[in-house]
């Protein structure tokens, strides 16, 4: 409980200054003021005579003015105002203040560290990227079962239909492809020249020329990935004139720095890294965009076609393809640009 000390302020003949007369816990002190002295200026006398912190003083005092707490209604209240008044100061004692701040640190239950980690903020995802990754894509991946190492060919195909550039420019021109699969060289080669890739009815299927002539090995991604641009680009233009190569362009532009940004990484690391393909005369990307019969799988396609041939040597392969070409010449309703 706080104790009561007792004050009584009297003028002094002594060059007009103002006695305090301080009771406190049965001593006795005294102190002078100016007569221009403060409530305030007696909050921090008290503070550095007695060690009683202002913000624990409160000044009792009668008759009439009752209670006064720092920091105080008026803080410039002058002390002649409390002339012949009453003063209680209602305060611990500084050793009761001590005991008291030493008592409510040891009831502080000392805090551990939490075994729980601090929650890290869910990485944001972009549902409308997700879902427009899902519409705008490949909806088959398709090699061909009869060719030698199909599962490796099917690696090249998920390659490609996974690249940040492809995925990013299919996305933002609302591509969407039914099967991407690969070309038998044999079938697509002649002593004029070879083609690289088609695009079937806008779109329906893209043939991709994956494979080396010699079966013994595969293009370069680089090589292939530009080839898909350009048949991408057939999905909307079918006669090879300025509107498509502007967009051919487009399309390769937007590939490569997706895939930068995506952070691209160093092809001579990649199972279908080859540093040795390059362009050789009598290669071209298509004869046009490809309109006329129907790719269907399990249907009188190259895939079906191709299933009688399984096991055969590169010789053979390329022997039945060239019969193939015979007995299909002028009934084919391929055209180029149609």
């Amino acid at each position: 409980m706080p104790v009561e000390s007792f004050w009584q302020i009297s003028e002094t003949p002594m060059a007009g200054n103002i006695t305090l007369t301080i009771h406190h816990h049965g001593d006795r002190h005294t102190f002078a003021f100016p007569p221009d002295a403060t409530i305030s200026n007696l909050a921090e006398h008290i503070f550095s005579s007695l060690s009683i912190p202002q913000s624990n003083q409160k000044f009792m005092i009668t008759p009439r003015l009752g209670l006064l707490k720092f920091p105080f209604q008026d803080p410039l209240m002058p002390l002649t105002s409390l002339l012949n008044k009453k003063i209680v100061l209602l305060a611990p004692l500084p050793s009761e203040l001590s005991a008291l701040s030493e008592a409510s640190a040891a009831s502080k239950p000392r805090r551990r560290a939490s075994p729980i980690k601090s929650a890290i903020p869910a990485r944001h995802r972009d549902w409308r990227k997700a879902q427009d990754e899902a519409t705008y894509t490949f909806g088959t991946i398709v090699p061909l079962p009869y060719l030698p190492n199909p599962e490796k060919s099917r690696r090249f195909l998920d390659r490609l239909s996974n690249d940040a550039g492809i995925k990013a420019s299919m996305r933002k021109h609302k591509f969407s492809v039914g099967v991407l699969t690969e070309m038998n060289p044999a079938e697509h080669t002649t002593h004029e020249s070879r083609t690289l890739g088609l695009n079937r009815n806008r779109g329906e299927a893209i043939e991709l020329r994956l494979r080396t002539d010699a079966y013994d090995g595969y293009r370069d991604y680089k090589i292939i990935r530009k080839t898909l641009c350009h048949e991408l680009a057939h999905n909307v233009f079918d006669e090879h004139d300025r509107n498509f190569w502007d967009l051919t362009k487009a399309i390769e532009t937007e590939v490569e720095e997706n895939d930068w940004r995506a952070g691209g990484h160093a092809l001579t690391n990649q199972e279908f890294y080859n540093p040795d393909d390059s362009a050789v005369d009598g290669e071209h990307m298509d004869g046009g965009g490809w309109t006329g019969g129907e790719f269907v799988l399990g249907g009188n396609d190259t895939l079906t076609q191709g299933m009688a041939t399984h096991g055969l040597g590169r010789r053979e392969l390329m022997a039945q393809a060239a019969e193939e070409r015979m007995k299909k010449h002028g009934n084919t309703s391929r055209r180029p640009g149609g």
